[in-house]
Parts: structure tokens; C-alpha cells; sequence
């Protein structure tokens, strides 16, 4: 049995492990007992490593949450509910028909935008209507300037070096960043997938045709620039939908986006009714 003040410095343990992973830019599952005989909203906490923090109150328990934790990270859902039946076949009778909610503790996604011309700031603006954090960077100072932007929330870099200010923003971690390079000019895109690269973000996309991206990319590889990343980079960037105009290519281009981030596939939603 979890006694209140046991479940008290639980919280607080949970309170601060949590507010570690969103300062780490980490990920971790967050298991709530929401159906039990006893410790109902009793938590537990396990990080992407498998240290956990808290307590059911049973071991074999615990050790079935533990296990589950990272198959339910794997899937990419937001929060999903399990009974004690589907991952831990061990527990006793107490625990038989138990349920526990799973949900994923990770920080807000964060889109950097490389480029400030027309799809640019249209993918800035996309962006923000779907709540991701959007940084904005361009070496045209007036490109970024803040009345072209009526929501305060994009920020907007003005770089006087590319490479150093993409490095800035991202972070040694990639972890999270959907980094669009979307910049005029072959100098400018191998400027900003030198840093790009050295993070290995969740996602990282290159504006252009055929061509224009397999020179960039074959620039990049006789620096010296190991294939493995480069296979990494989504060049030409953004899904098939035959987009044409600013607007449509950014759609296109946060579409590619969200199914990195959810692991959807892209595919028509209708299309098992044609097999």
C-alpha cells in the first residue's frame, strides 16, 4: 500500500524528473494507475534509458510498467491506456484487472526555419498555427524584421554567419528541432546543413529540385561529410502533393513534418477502399 506521505515525496521526485526531461530535451513515459483496488493516481516515471522514478507499490508491478514504457515511446502516441494484463502477465490477483495510462513527456517541438523568402515565412506562419516553436533565420536583415511577422511568438534571427547562427539555434542537441532549410542559394544551404548535420535533428529538409539538392549534397559529401547523415536530409524536402504556390509547398513541407513526428506514412487515409 502507498501511503500519503510516501506518495507525496513521490510527486515531488516525478515533479522534478519531469522538469529535467523537458530541460534535456529528453523523453520519458509517464504511467498513471488509474483503475486499482488501492493507489489509485499513483505514478511512475521511466526516461528513455529505463531509470524510473516512483512507485506502484509491487515490484513485478513496477518491473512490467518499466518494460512496457519503452514499447509504448516506440509507438510515438501521445497517451494510450493499458490493463495490467497487456504487459505484465506476472502480477498477482491485486493487480489483475488494473489500468494504467501511458502518456509521453517530451518537450513542445520546435520548428527552425533556414530562409526567410517566400516559403520561408510561410512555413514560419504554418507553423505557429499548429503550436510548434518556430524560430525564423535569414542574413537579410529586413527578411526578419519583426512588422513583416504579426505573431511575437516566431522568433526571427538575423545572421551574420549561417552556419553559426543555425549551430545557435539548434542546439548541440537535435533532439525535437524540424529544421527546414529553405535558403536562395546553393552557398547559403551548405552553410546551414554543415551545423544542421553536426545535431542530427528529428527531421531535416532541403528546398529544391533534383539537381539543385544532389549538388548541395554532393558538395557536402567531398568535405568529407559521412553518408549516413546525408541519407539523413530530405532533399527535395516536403511531401508529393503537386504544391505550387509559397503556401502550398510550406504546407507541403510541415505535412513531411508531423508524419516524422507522429510516424504516419503520408498515404491517403481512403486508400484501403480502392485495394
Amino acid at each position: 500500500m502507498i501511503h500519503a506521505d510516501h506518495h507525496n515525496s513521490s510527486s515531488l521526485s516525478i515533479s522534478k524528473a519531469v522538469a529535467g526531461i523537458l530541460r534535456e530535451s529528453s523523453i520519458a513515459a509517464l504511467a498513471t494507475l488509474i483503475y486499482a483496488r488501492e493507489g489509485v493516481g499513483a505514478k511512475i516515471l521511466i526516461d528513455e534509458s529505463g531509470a524510473q522514478t516512483g512507485t506502484f507499490g509491487d515490484d513485478e508491478l513496477d518491473k512490467g510498467v518499466a518494460q512496457h514504457a519503452a514499447k509504448f515511446l516506440a509507438s510515438r502516441a501521445e497517451a494510450a491506456t493499458f490493463g495490467t494484463q497487456d504487459f505484465a502477465a506476472r502480477v498477482s490477483d491485486e493487480w489483475r484487472n488494473a489500468r494504467v495510462l501511458f502518456e509521453r513527456i517530451e518537450s513542445e517541438p520546435r520548428v527552425v526555419v533556414c530562409g526567410a523568402g517566400h516559403v520561408g515565412a510561410q512555413l514560419a506562419r504554418l507553423a505557429r498555427l499548429v503550436h510548434y516553436r518556430v524560430t525564423l533565420i535569414d542574413d537579410r536583415a529586413d527578411f526578419v524584421a519583426r512588422e513583416r511577422f504579426l505573431d511575437c511568438d516566431i522568433e526571427l534571427i538575423s545572421a551574420a554567419d549561417w552556419c553559426e547562427a543555425t549551430r545557435a539555434v539548434i542546439g548541440a542537441s537535435g533532439r525535437g528541432v524540424y529544421v527546414a532549410v529553405v535558403t536562395r542559394g546553393h552557398n547559403e544551404d551548405e552553410e546551414c546543413l554543415r551545423a544542421v548535420v553536426e545535431a542530427r535533428p528529428a527531421y531535416v529538409g532541403l528546398i529544391g529540385s533534383r539537381r539543385r539538392t544532389n549538388i548541395v549534397l554532393q558538395r557536402l559529401r567531398e568535405e568529407g561529410i559521412a553518408e549516413e547523415r546525408l541519407r539523413e536530409i530530405r532533399a527535395p524536402i516536403g511531401l508529393d502533393i503537386h504544391a505550387v504556390s509559397p503556401e502550398e509547398v510550406a504546407l507541403a513541407i510541415l505535412a513531411e513534418m508531423i508524419a516524422v513526428r507522429r510516424g504516419g506514412t503520408g498515404a491517403p487515409l481512403s486508400a484501403w477502399r480502392r485495394k
